[in-house]
């Protein structure tokens, strides 16, 4: 294993490409696979904190162990709710099916969104994350779909906008991509990269708040 001091000279596309490596193959939260980055992660605690918000929605689960982690951060907050919407949850850990404050909805997204919003009530404030397959068409239907549910002051997380924008893999045009075409349609959002205050971000312009 290379330590830190050894490549002080490493270009940062060489560095991201082996925390792509750890995150994506080896990270996990209570056991279970997450693929979050753990400096997005504190950012999440952070907004979480900040917001106190009733309701998180992550789209795209996997094994559940971002989901699971967020459950825990709302455990020690004493509030919220989580809706994990992803097409297929066959490989979702038991411990996360088991938490009380998570509700799992299979299903496309955008398809399911009427389902999701059932879940919510006109009062809740609302923190969604897109963590979906990262093509460009299906992050911007879901940024159309959810975008409603954000009360100003809110946030919509786009992750892994990274794709070819830091590292290259993914979708190309991917997130990053969608991104930039939904704030062209929507005045009343905004990327605020304050919240890329650690400069390596898996989510470059993805914290989307909502300005008015």
């Amino acid at each position: 294993m290379s330590t830190m001091e050894q490549h002080l000279e490493t270009p940062l596309h060489k560095v991201l490409a082996v925390i792509q490596d750890r995150t994506v193959m080896h990270s996990s939260y209570f056991g279970i696979q997450t693929q979050k980055h753990p400096y997005d992660f504190w950012v999440y605690q952070e907004l979480l904190f900040e917001l106190q918000p009733d309701v998180i929605v992550e789209i795209g689960n996997l094994r559940g162990g971002s989901i699971l982690a967020l459950a825990h951060l709302c455990d020690n907050l004493g509030k919220g709710r989580l809706i994990g919407v992803d097409i297929s949850h066959a490989h979702i850990a038991p411990i996360v099916r088991a938490h009380p404050r998570i509700t799992l909805i299979e299903g496309d997204a955008c398809a399911m969104f009427e389902a999701v919003s059932h879940l919510i009530t006109p009062a809740d404030s609302v923190l969604v994350i897109e963590d979906s397959s990262h093509t460009f068409d299906n992050t911007l239907n879901v940024l159309n779909t959810y975008a409603p549910l954000i009360k100003v002051g809110g946030y919509f997380i786009v992750e892994d906008s990274i794709c070819h924008h830091g590292i290259e893999v993914g979708p190309n045009p991917g997130p990053y991509e969608a991104i930039d075409a939904f704030l062209a349609m929507h005045w009343n959002f905004q990327s605020d990269r304050s919240r890329e205050a650690f400069m390596i971000t898996w989510n470059p312009k993805g914290y989307l708040k909502r300005i008015r």
